[in-house]
């Protein structure tokens, strides 16, 4: 159920939820993914674990850019619903498909250069030459993976969360199918290792992506075949691009944190880290859903020239997502090592439990900041004010969290209290200045839509009319 081209429902708890719960399954295959990858190469030692943990990570490192991008379809594609334009709707989620093609020209462009690119890491050749071999399968998929974010963003911007849940649910068990069938071998089919993990991956993005493309290329909702128009894919770029660098370069200031900073603290401490983070990313996700159908809202009301409705949505979006944080915070709080035990191998104590129980305390201090942080990220993206959430990432993350964390930890041997309270400096303060950014109301300035449509023909702004759903 959702609202009609141009028509607005009263944003309440009830249909944000409605929004957000697709989201959340949606976002939580792709968890799933991940754990499944690991869990079902394990079997075969620590290097292909590694190798297939490692090239995972490196793979997203390349998708991601691109993958930030075409998010921002979401926000044209909702306020184009707002203003009851279809047609206009349905031509940013071509320009996504175009950035997906571009992604996958890149993605092509690295294999000749991984060899040397890997050599400059410290793997054991045993793990480089399995990273290798995964990276030259996965990132055969970079223009699936984005083309696949960039209709799942058209369809959500149209209120329509479920369809990319389904999609998603598919390719999550085409995955673990294709785990199944290509690590071992089986039904006749070689034993591929690590290098069948990735295979897998490729076909159930491939086969899940195929079958949302067609469902667009087939079914309604403006012309099929719209007349695309070179200046709104410029725009589309000129919006997308910050909000792609924003995922990436706070990508990379998390990679040095741990890969340069935190490593050097021991293999226990890392370890530790990195499940605690695991957890968070894992607790994260219904919040990180609320906020994306806040966004949804947040573009259908700007759409429609109801800018006043969406500090009412932005507030309920964050009692929302501070709500949940808040539980997860407090069950962090009361039984972090009942928490962590599975990444201690089960154990009642030990040194590794003992340092994940206090990590994972002392995460309790950011859960609101990150509640506070998606619920504004998001909503200022739905406005096109993403250059000023790229800017202050970036700098407070490489001016004030990189460089305070290294001189704590390393220089002054603070230790990893020390580096764990950097993350909450550098979480609370970039939410500080995004409640500042849209406080101050220069979100309401920006028009996604301004000079996007072809020459005497503007989107119909209707009236503010009742409330009413349609199928």
């Amino acid at each position: 159920m959702h609202s009609a081209p141009g028509e607005r429902a009263a944003v309440t708890i009830g249909s944000l939820l409605r929004l957000a719960w697709p989201i959340i399954v949606s976002r939580s295959t792709q968890v799933v993914v991940g754990l499944a990858d690991a869990i079902m190469v394990a079997h075969l030692g620590e290097s292909a674990l590694a190798s297939a943990t490692t090239g995972a990570m490196n793979s997203n490192l390349v998708f991601i850019l691109p993958m930030g991008t075409v998010f921002i379809v979401s926000s044209f594609a909702s306020q184009s619903f707002g203003a009851g334009d279809l047609g206009g709707a349905r031509r940013y989620a071509f320009y996504g498909l175009a950035i997906a093609g571009l992604a996958q020209v890149l993605c092509v462009a690295l294999l000749p250069v991984l060899p040397s690119g890997l050599s400059l890491f410290e793997y054991t050749p045993e793990v480089r030459d399995g990273v290798g071999a995964y990276l030259q399968v996965r990132l055969l998929s970079g223009g699936l993976v984005v083309g696949f974010e960039a209709l799942a963003n058209y369809y959500a911007g149209l209120g329509n969360t479920r369809l990319p849940m389904v999609a998603s649910i598919a390719a999550m068990v085409l995955n673990i199918l294709g785990n199944g069938l290509l690590i071992d071998g089986h039904l006749g089919l070689p034993a591929l290792g690590v290098v069948g993990a990735a295979w897998a991956s490729v076909i159930s993005t491939g086969l899940s992506f195929a079958g949302l493309l067609v469902f667009f290329l087939v079914q309604g909702g403006g012309a099929r075949w719209p007349r695309l128009h070179g200046r709104e894919f410029l725009r589309t770029l000129r919006f997308g691009l910050p909000s792609g660098l924003n995922w990436f370069f706070e990508f990379l200031a998390y990679s040095f944190f741990v890969n340069v900073v935190v490593a050097g603290l021991g293999t226990t401490v890392l370890a530790a880290l990195m499940a605690v983070m695991q957890l968070n990313s894992m607790a994260f996700m219904p919040a990180f859903a609320i906020g994306s159908a806040g966004a949804i809202v947040v573009g259908q009301a700007i759409g429609a020239s109801a800018r006043d409705e969406v500090p009412r949505a932005v507030r309920l979006t964050f009692i929302l997502t501070g709500c949940w944080q808040g539980l997860v915070g407090l069950v962090f709080l009361l039984a972090p090592r009942w928490v962590f035990a599975p990444f201690a191998g089960g154990a009642s104590e030990g040194e590794l439990l003992d340092m994940g129980a206090r990590m994972l305390r002392l995460s309790v201090a950011w859960q609101l900041f990150d509640a506070m942080v998606t619920t504004l990220a998001e909503a200022l993206r739905a406005a096109g004010d993403t250059a000023f959430t790229l800017w202050m990432r970036m700098a407070i993350a490489w001016f004030l969290f990189v460089p305070g964390a290294w001189v704590s930890v390393r220089v002054l041997g603070a230790g990893a209290v020390a580096a764990m309270l950097w993350l909450t400096v550098y979480i609370g303060g970039l939410a500080l200045a995004l409640y500042l950014r849209f406080r101050g109301g220069a979100w309401r300035r920006f028009n996604l839509l301004e000079q996007d449509f072809p020459p005497g023909v503007r989107p119909k702004v209707p009236p503010d009319p009742s409330s009413r759903d349609t199928k």
